[in-house]
C-alpha cells in the first residue's frame, strides 16, 4: 500500500519537484521506450509524478494513461501539463493485456521489497506479448527513507533483473548513473527496458 509518510513529502515539495523537470524534449531514456513501443500504441505512466512525461509520450502520439498516488502531483499534472491523472495506488493496476507499453521512472522505488514481486506481475498482466517495460530504481541495498521522509527500496542490478525474469520479462537494455534527488543527496541508479516474453 501508498506510504503515507512519503506522500506528504511529495505533497510539501510538489512545485519544487516540477520545477525540476523542465526539459523540453524527452530524454534518451524516455525516448528510447517511445521507440520501443508501436507508433499510437497504448501505454501506461505509472506513478507519473507532475506528468511531463506523459505529455511528451502523448505528444509523440501515444495513448498514455497516468497513474499516481501524490493528489498533489497530479493537480500539476493537469494544470501545468494538460495531462488527465487518476490518483491512485501501484496496487491499483488490474488491467490485462491492453497497454504497449508500461513506464515505471523512479516510481516503483517507494514499495516495499516485499511487494514488487506483485507490482511486477500486475505489470506484466497489464502489457500485451510482446509489450515493453521501462524501470528505474536507485542502486544499492536493503530500505530506509531519505532526509524528506520518503521511502525507498534499494536494488541491485542481479536483483532486480533477477524480479524482471521471474514476473516474464527479458532485459534488452541497462543504464546506470547518479544524480541529486529532491533531498539533495547524489544517489547512484539503473534504468532498465525490459520486453514482455511472448
Amino acid at each position: 500500500m501508498t506510504d503515507k509518510e512519503t506522500l506528504n513529502a511529495y505533497a510539501a515539495k510538489a512545485q519544487d519537484y516540477a520545477k525540476r523537470f523542465t526539459s523540453s524534449k524527452p530524454d534518451l531514456h524516455l525516448a528510447a521506450f517511445m521507440l520501443a513501443v508501436p507508433s499510437e500504441g497504448r501505454v501506461l505512466d505509472l506513478g507519473c509524478g507532475t506528468g511531463r512525461s506523459t505529455a511528451f509520450m502523448i505528444k509523440a502520439g501515444l495513448k498514455a494513461d497516468a497513474l499516481d498516488a501524490s493528489a498533489e502531483m497530479a493537480e500539476i499534472a493537469r494544470t501545468e501539463n494538460n495531462v488527465d491523472v487518476r490518483v491512485a495506488g501501484f496496487e491499483t493496476l488490474d488491467a490485462e493485456g491492453v497497454y504497449d507499453g508500461v513506464y515505471a521512472n523512479f516510481s516503483l522505488l517507494h514499495a516495499t521489497k516485499d511487494e514488487m514481486p506483485e507490482h511486477l506481475a500486475r505489470i506484466s498482466k497489464a502489457l500485451v506479448p510482446g509489450g515493453f517495460f521501462h524501470i528505474g530504481l536507485k542502486t544499492g541495498t536493503g530500505e530506509k527513507r531519505d532526509k524528506l521522509g520518503r521511502f525507498y527500496a534499494y536494488y541491485t542490478d542481479a536483483e532486480i533483473t533477477g524480479l524482471l525474469e521471474d514476473a516474464g520479462f527479458v532485459v534488452i537494455e541497462r543504464s546506470f548513473g547518479a544524480d541529486a534527488g529532491l533531498d539533495g543527496t547524489v544517489a547512484p541508479w539503473i534504468i532498465l527496458l525490459a520486453g514482455k516474453v511472448i
